[in-house]
């Protein structure tokens, strides 16, 4: 009876044993089929999320598809009153604002992420003035309207008198302005942080053949982060592209295509922000909804031709 009892306590622990060796085999399979199933949730997610906005925006702007089809897109007049809307001068104000914003800031944003990236790398003031460009970031967007009312619009102003342009002080050049002042720190940032991640090993052997630091910063860093460069400006410009409070403050607010720098105009958000709650037709409000599809669209084209170029880029360094 004990050599019995023996035999099947052994067997016992034995089966135990074994069913601990063969959770410990399956549970790192089981995590990681656990974590495939997350990830691709979470992927699928945002897939849904998006594809539930486009939908939306789909569904809500057919009154206005029906009435006007393409014709929407080229038309210049927005009259609520006459129930007649084309949304060329927004779209006009959107490009014109956001490029011309890029274009402004993109010296400064370079120039910012060279020096803190390879100037003042480790440094403790490079540190600080890193927090505090970082910082403009997380300004909201009402405050730098209220800067550009009170002391940007007034500058434009006597620029415009001065050469002899409308001096309204509002209008395309201001919201640029503003936009550029924005869309630094997100631009800034990401090229800084690229720059960081250049080899050293690259620049000790530039620097050991006798390189200049500017030759290094021109010829390697520079080179070697082309395609960070590009997704900065990427994020900036989407940054701009959807701006709407700011903007809604100095732009002028005016339904007309931009004939100038100085011209009052709109933008796409900004038109949205200024007429939605004003607007009782079912036309009116699905005209509104329709330039949101229209930004929508405009984000997603141009983020898919940049993430080509960005593409190009890289393998063109290599």
């Amino acid at each position: 009876m004990m050599q019995q009892s023996r035999r099947e306590t052994s067997s016992a622990a034995d089966e135990q044993e074994a069913s601990n060796r063969l959770k410990t085999a399956v549970h790192p399979r089981y995590r990681e089929r656990l974590f495939q199933i997350a990830i691709t949730g979470s992927v699928l997610v945002v897939l849904a999320i998006i594809g539930l906005i486009f939908s939306m925006l789909i569904v809500h702007s057919m009154p206005s598809i029906k009435a006007f089809g393409f014709s929407f897109i080229i038309d210049q007049v927005w009259n609520p009153v006459t129930s007649k809307f084309g949304a060329l001068p927004f779209l006009a104000g959107t490009l014109l604002t956001s490029f011309l914003a890029l274009l402004i800031s993109l010296p400064f944003s370079l120039s910012i992420s060279i020096f803190l990236g390879e100037y003042m790398q480790g440094s403790r003031l490079g540190e600080i003035l890193r927090n505090m460009i970082e910082l403009l970031a997380g300004v909201p967007s009402v405050i730098y309207g209220f800067w550009g009312l009170m002391v940007l619009v007034p500058l434009v102003r006597d620029f415009a008198m001065a050469i002899n342009e409308p001096p309204y002080g509002v209008g395309i050049l201001a919201a640029s302005l503003i936009l550029a002042v924005m869309i630094v720190p997100y631009s800034a940032s990401v090229n800084r942080e690229v720059l960081t991640q250049v080899p050293n090993d690259l620049k000790e052997a530039a620097y050991a053949l006798g390189a200049t630091r500017y030759e290094v910063v021109r010829h390697v860093s520079i080179p070697q982060s082309l395609s960070g460069i590009f997704a900065g400006i990427l994020l900036s410009l989407g940054r701009a592209l959807g701006e709407t409070m700011a903007v809604t403050m100095v732009i002028g607010n005016t339904n007309s295509l931009p004939s100038s720098l100085f011209s009052t105009g709109n933008t796409m958000a900004s038109v949205i922000a200024n007429e939605f709650t004003e607007a009782t037709s079912t036309l009116h409000l699905s005209s509104l909804i329709e330039i949101g599809l229209l930004l929508f669209v405009i984000t997603f084209i141009i983020n898919y031709i940049g993430r080509i170029i960005i593409k190009r880029f890289s393998v063109s360094v290599r």
